[in-house]
């Protein structure tokens, strides 16, 4: 359970770090989840969750998905800005 408490956590301060839009945090915070997920992956497989923990995973990935859901939101001005950017460098190589 304490991975995906801390994959929870670091996805509330990859959120507040993109409302503040500091994007570098965004990625250092999301690099974090990344490996906490890795690290999950191989600990599930050694570890079943008992009936009352899989409740309280779930609540748990409702969450990160809430928090995923509002940073897509969130970063998704900054990515099309990026895309318009490479769109026009490529009309100007060509």
């Amino acid at each position: 359970m304490e991975y995906y408490k801390a994959i929870e956590d670091s996805s509330s301060k990859m959120l507040d770090a993109a409302k503040a839009e500091d994007w570098e945090q965004v990625v250092r915070f999301e690099g974090a989840c990344a490996v906490l997920i890795e690290q999950l992956r191989h600990r599930s497989k050694e570890e079943e969750l008992l009936p009352e923990q899989r409740r309280e995973k779930a609540l748990i990935m409702e969450r990160i998905l809430r928090n995923d859901a509002e940073i897509r939101y969130l970063t998704e001005p900054q990515l099309n800005h990026i895309e318009q950017l490479i769109a026009g460098t490529r009309r100007v190589l060509h």
